[in-house]
């Protein structure tokens, strides 16, 4: 067994400066790479992940690249974009899915999305001139096209047409 421990104790030194070695900062310098390159060890992070977003913001940067929009985009402008898009997307998902639950639905389809976007005066009106597709309309009947009452209920008790003719006859005597 004694020639294992020693075998054993050798590799723990040899060992020990590389990882003294790596841990080290690099000379002249705060440490690190001097900004170049990523640190061993770190995971790479997206910039949606670093937004707090679930919309990717890379690939809308590369739209707004490739889409020849502004010969440079800065790069708050592909954040501020996706996190406009997840907001507007989590509110009409969210009315949408309040429209499916008034239906006794749990699927959201495009109607419910009609419904939650016509419901609202805010998204009304920036969806003001588009088509939802199977949408349908909202359901609206003018007030001209209601047929009154025939029968209408007076407040001094005249129920019947008979009862009201003598109260007028009476009134005009």
């Amino acid at each position: 067994m004694a020639p294992k421990k020693a075998a054993a104790e050798k590799v723990e030194k040899a060992a020990a400066p590389a990882v003294e070695a790596a841990a080290a900062p690099a000379p002249g310098g705060k440490g690190g790479k001097g900004g170049r390159g990523k640190i061993d060890g770190k995971k790479s992070q997206s910039k949606s992940h670093k937004a707090g977003l679930q919309f990717p913001v890379g690939r809308i940067s590369r739209f707004l690249k490739k889409g020849k929009y502004a010969t440079r985009v800065g790069a708050g402008a592909p954040v501020y974009l996706a996190s406009i898009l997840e907001y507007l997307t989590a509110e009409i998902l969210e009315l949408a899915g309040n429209a499916a639950r008034d239906n006794k639905k749990t699927r959201i389809v495009p109607r419910h999305i009609q419904l939650a976007v016509r419901n609202d005066e805010e998204l009304n009106k920036l969806f003001g001139g588009v088509t939802i597709a199977q949408g349908g309309v909202l359901p609206n009947i003018h007030s001209v096209l209601i047929p009154k009452s025939s029968t209408p209920k007076e407040k001094e008790g005249a129920s019947t047409p008979v009862k009201k003719e003598k109260k007028e006859k009476k009134a005009a005597k």
